[in-house]
């Protein structure tokens, strides 16, 4: 079965090469309707004019083309026209558009509208689509349209339009916009050749196939909103043309950009998180960061880490790649408590992508990835503050500062520190609820782009945290050694330092060529005890990744290749017994894209020579389908393989009686051999309206099956826990549907469901895998006010999480009155958020979490002998912690 999806995967490479020549031209042009018998209307006459493909978007009011040489886009529209329907071009006679069905008058006055911007226009001032990416596109789109007789030009790649304020005696807003097309710019009017737009450089190339107002904005048409006026003076230039000159009687301009997006570009199912989303919460690092998502579920922090941790798909967290800037990060000795290294203020975006990743970034996705990208971007110097504080002892404060040196050099300053002071017990149970102790953290990071000119980019980042914890029975005293007071107590000291680059050319002359090279260099340290028990350990990492980037005769073909390195260093104690390893592992890797009207096909395969796992293969395939612009179909399939750091990757059961036992059968590390897992998933996206708002509606299965894996045996004995190489099945399947939706106007509303059906073939049989609910629900309720004159507003966010019932695991071998049921009792958590936003640069928020302050009893098996034979105080699967309140500041300067 392995096998043949390798050889369909590689087949598939090679049977797409027929399409290597196809040459059809695609262009887009805005047209005016309706609903669906004007979008049938709309493509219906596209073709019989001669359009190889047409597709109408109702939304974006944009009608894509494939068309030959042989018919001409004048011709197409002029047919559309004489259908009914206004367009860019050509008008539709009064009697035509009187005699279509009621359903179908649009408004032939174009208006839109904006809740957040009102942008007062002279009467000289015109308002233009045109494409573009970034600060590059912006230099250039503006100078072309001065270079055509332009007095000023301002264009706002959010908006991805450009204000023009030119006299009609001397220039044309033809003229301008053919300019602007000439120099690779696609506009309401021209479409740039394909030749100039592939001599952009590779940051200026937007996505051609993409409807304005898609790329992240929502551009939303209404009939009543009066704000500003400016008329487009006809120039005779263009009326000698035959051109249809769009008049604007009243502008709004509104863009909302959701604070979670479905990226409808990427073949794979990938989230883009916004900083926006970020503060629904009390968001104060990555491990909070997706309290309000339904697609990562969020584990509870324990009394002895004090972390929580994150699973995908129904599996842990050490099987989804978890890199920060594309670069490995929370992986080997940083398992337990790297997600709390990244501060959430720091934060920049996230992209989530469920089942298999791009084989560039490695092979150890098997569930998906998690990029963070750090703050880095600003045009102009800023720096903010954020204060936290809650109401059981924890405060933390961040500082962050990006500024612009030059046009070329950019840098950003981040500063964070944490401690928990408080003596938190909310059961009663002589336990810390959650660790004391401290947290200092720094980066300093350094940008430099020169693409436009030379061709380079880099960025240059370093890193360095040092974090303190301290847990057990609250009257344990850190200053004395544990075999020196009766207290049970768990210390944990980690030293992390990291320094990395990233650099990238792109060939003169050919803009979608390009070359980049990433290094990091990292180094973690722990010293730890759990009571009497003591683990250590040191790592240190050096990856580095080469990548090239080209196509294969245009753009719809393009492929990268690329070679990578890894090495990791481990030197780990555990009680007095060393476990050193040195894994090395080269690797090569090649992927094909291939981009058509409706499809997008992305495969690749790398193959790894570690020198511990042996040789490994491993292909990826990710394919989607636009049935129409609201309906994407995505499938995927791929392969993943990674070493396990059984100690710290399990530092949750340190804090119990139970002995480790490894059952090696023959590997290299730790005597087991490496996980290797094949993921498959499906998934379906639905856009519609409800309400008269965009409403979504996305479902998805995906399905692991594992070949090895390292078994997590806690069923064996309640006093040990056992390590052991898989022997028969492992498999996870994973769905979830989940329906967004905008009922009132600035009230979003998120809700889904999840089912799991985890199961592995244990030595003693098949089971569940423990701490995993099959059946899980969520909603999220999010209302903004509108903005006052000074921009102030109130944001209100609440989340409700429904956990199932989860097996947990075996403790009948202990007395009656420490053991454990079967399973847990379902549950609910409640958390809110209220914050107000006084200007731009001043919020202030105030948020409760666990207000159903459900909480999990006896959370700590034999709680009053810590160092008897049945003391656990890993069984942990609801919260511990009671309802907790926390308040927080925001200042920019």
């Amino acid at each position: 079965m392995k096998l043949f999806i390798s050889r369909m995967i590689l087949g598939l490479c090679l049977l797409s090469a027929p399409f290597i020549f196809a040459q059809n031209l695609k262009s887009q042009f805005q047209v005016k309707g309706n609903c669906e018998m004007c979008k049938e209307r709309i493509e219906t006459a596209a073709k019989k004019a001669g359009a190889k493909a047409a597709r109408y978007s109702i939304d974006s009011q944009t009608l894509t083309l494939e068309t030959e040489n042989q018919t001409s886009a004048d011709n197409i529209l002029k047919k559309v026209a004489e259908a009914g329907h206004d367009n860019e071009r050509f008008k539709a006679s009064d009697e035509t558009y009187e005699a279509l069905p009621g359903c179908c008058h649009y408004e032939r006055n174009l208006q839109l509208s904006n809740t957040n911007t009102a942008i007062q226009k002279s009467k000289s001032e015109h308002e233009f689509y045109v494409k573009g990416n970034c600060a590059s596109c912006k230099a250039r789109i503006e100078k072309a349209a001065k270079d055509a007789g332009a007095n000023s030009a301002e264009w706002s790649a959010e908006t991805q339009t450009v204000v023009l304020d030119f006299d009609n005696t001397k220039t044309s807003a033809d003229t301008i916009l053919k300019k602007i097309a000439d120099v690779g710019h696609d506009n309401e009017k021209y479409t740039s050749d394909d030749s100039v737009y592939n001599n952009l450089p590779a940051c200026c190339l937007y996505d051609r196939t993409v409807a304005l107002g898609e790329k992240g904005a929502n551009v939303h048409f209404e009939e009543d909103k009066k704000v500003a006026s400016h008329k487009n003076d006809s120039s005779s230039e263009a009326q000698n043309e035959g051109s249809y000159e769009k008049k604007i009687e009243e502008v709004k301009l509104s863009v909302s950009k959701a604070s979670t997006s479905l990226n409808k570009k990427e073949a794979g199912l990938v989230f883009n998180i916004d900083k926006k989303e970020l503060l629904k919460a009390a968001c104060c690092n990555l491990s909070e960061s997706f309290e309000t998502n339904a697609t990562v579920d969020v584990s509870f922090s324990n009394a002895v880490t004090g972390t929580k941790q994150l699973k995908m798909l129904g599996l842990d967290q050490k099987y989804t790649s978890l890199t920060k800037e594309l670069l490995p990060e929370i992986r080997g000795l940083a398992s337990a408590y790297g997600l709390s290294f990244i501060p959430g203020r720091w934060i920049e975006s996230i992209q989530l992508t469920k089942g298999g990743s791009t084989v560039t970034n490695g092979y150890e996705s098997i569930t998906g990835q998690i990029n963070t990208e750090l703050l880095k971007n600003a045009k102009t110097p800023e720096t903010s503050l954020n204060l936290f504080a809650d109401f059981n002892g924890r405060a933390e404060a961040n500082i962050t500062s990006v500024s612009p040196i030059n046009e070329k050099w950019s840098q950003t300053f981040l500063l964070h520190g944490n401690g928990t002071f408080g003596n938190t017990d909310m059961n009663n149970d002589g336990f810390l609820d959650r660790p004391k102790g401290t947290q200092i953290n720094a980066a300093y990071l350094l940008n430099y782009n020169d693409l436009e000119k030379s061709g380079f980019g880099s960025h240059f980042g370093i890193n360095f945290v040092k974090d303190n914890r301290t847990a057990g029975q609250t009257d344990f005293d850190k200053r004395l050694a544990q075999d020196k007071q009766s207290p049970y107590g768990v210390g944990i000291d980690i030293s992390r330092f990291q320094v990395w680059n990233k650099t990238g050319y792109v060939f003169k002359g050919k803009p979608y060529q390009s070359l980049g090279w990433m290094n990091q260099y990292v180094y973690h340290q722990q010293d730890s005890f759990f009571g009497l028990r003591n683990y250590s350990g040191k790592q240190n990492t050096f990856y580095s990744n080469l990548i090239f980037e080209s196509i294969i005769g245009n753009t719809n073909h393009k492929y990268k290749a690329g070679a990578s390195f890894m090495y990791d260093g481990y030197d780990e104690t555990y009680l007095n017994t060393p476990y050193k390893r040195n894994e090395i592992v080269p690797g090569a890797f090649a992927e094909y894209t291939l981009t058509g009207l409706k499809y997008t096909l992305v495969a690749g395969a790398r193959v790894d020579f570690h020198n511990l796992a042996g040789t490994q293969f491993t292909p990826r395939l990710n394919f989607k389908y636009d049935f129409t612009p609201q309906t994407i179909l995505r499938l995927s399939a791929g392969r993943g393989f990674r070493t396990a750091s059984v100690f710290a990757e399990n530092q949750q059961y340190f804090a119990s009686n139970r002995t480790i036992q490894i059952i090696q059968n023959g590997g290299d590390i730790y005597g087991l051999k490496p996980e290797i897992a094949w993921n498959y998933g499906a998934s379906l996206q639905q856009e519609f309206k409800i309400f008269g708002r965009k409403s979504s509606i996305v479902a998805d299965f995906f399905r692991t099956d594992f070949q090895d894996q390292v078994m997590v045996d806690l069923d064996r004995s309640p006093q040990q826990l056992v390590f052991y190489n898989l022997e028969g099945k492992s498999f996870a399947n994973s769905l979830q549907v989940q329906w967004d939706f905008i009922p009132l106007k600035n009230f979003e509303v998120k809700v889904a469901y999840k089912y799991y059906d985890v199961q592995a073939d244990y030595l003693d049989g098949r089971r569940e895998i423990p701490f995993m609910a099959k059946n899980r629900g969520f909603v999220n309720l999010a209302y903004n006010t509108n903005k006052s004159e000074k921009g102030g507003f109130w944001s209100f966010d609440t989340t409700l999480n429904w956990v199932g019932k989860q097996r947990l695991p075996d403790t009948s071998g202990n007395p009656s009155e420490f053991q454990l049921p079967g399973y847990s009792k379902s549950y609910a958590i409640l958390n809110a958020q209220i914050s107000r936003n006084f200007n731009k640069k001043l919020r202030a928020y105030l948020g409760g979490e666990n207000l159903t302050s459900y909480y999990q009893k006896n959370a700590i098996v034999d709680f009053k002998n810590p160092f008897g034979n049945y003391f656990d105080g890993g069984m942990i699967y609801a919260p511990i912690m009671k309802a907790n309140f926390y308040v927080g500041l925001d200042v920019t300067f």
